[in-house]
């Protein structure tokens, strides 16, 4: 049985109910408002958010795709539970797909989106040098984004889209994998000038080294 998490109604009118339903059952999945191992029942999801089935069926079969769903047919729905390795290969997979959005960030991106990348490589080198792996983390995963947006191709963007709830849960946790807070930092001072001169090779093998992928 789901759980008796308590969501505001929907009004249909003028909104893209898939999305809208994707998003409050994303965020309620993130927050464990909805816990890891839960059954998940379209029927009393749709009673609680006042809107038809339909909504509700479309976000999960793409809360799915993204893993943070599971489904055993004509069995169970259900939230997936986080492991180690899927951990692990969130984070090989992220670091590998920013290389490439860094590339072509840096190859094309206007000059304003070049130093607003720059100001976070700023942020990133100062938590750092904090060791404030927590601001590490929430700079990171804005640099992402900006990134990925700077990069002008449109399937990454549309990747990162639909993953971010499934990046978002699984990163939860992570730590820099160079202890060193002054190796590490020099690291970032130099993936900061790389951005700066748009030297995207650079700027991808710098990454890599960071997180233990060169």
């Amino acid at each position: 049985m789901t759980s008796d998490v308590a969501f505001a109604p929907l009004d249909p009118r003028g909104t893209v109910l898939g999305d809208e339903v994707y998003t409050i059952l994303g965020e309620a999945i993130l927050d464990e408002r909805l816990a890891p191992g839960e059954r998940l029942r379209d029927v009393e999801l749709a009673e609680r958010l006042g809107v038809s089935r339909t909504p509700v069926r479309e976000a999960l079969q793409r809360l799915e795709r993204s893993g943070l769903v599971e489904v055993a047919a004509n069995r169970w729905t259900r939230v997936s539970v986080p492991d180690d390795s899927l951990r692990e290969s969130t984070h090989e997979y992220v670091i590998y797909f920013m290389g490439n959005a860094v590339r072509m960030a840096l190859a094309r991106c206007s000059d304003a989106e070049l130093d607003a990348l720059c100001a976070l490589a700023d942020e990133l080198t100062a938590a750092s040098a904090a060791d404030d792996r927590a601001e590490l983390l929430r700079v990171s995963v804005q640099f992402f984004v900006a990134v990925t947006r700077a990069s002008g191709n449109r399937m990454l963007q549309s990747v990162l889209e639909e993953s971010e709830f499934a990046l978002r849960r699984n990163l939860r946790g992570w730590s820099p994998h160079v202890d060193d807070v002054d190796e590490r930092t020099d690291m970032y001072r130099v993936f900061r000038d790389a951005t700066a001169a748009r030297d995207g090779d650079r700027a991808e093998r710098v990454l890599r080294l960071q997180h233990g992928l060169g």
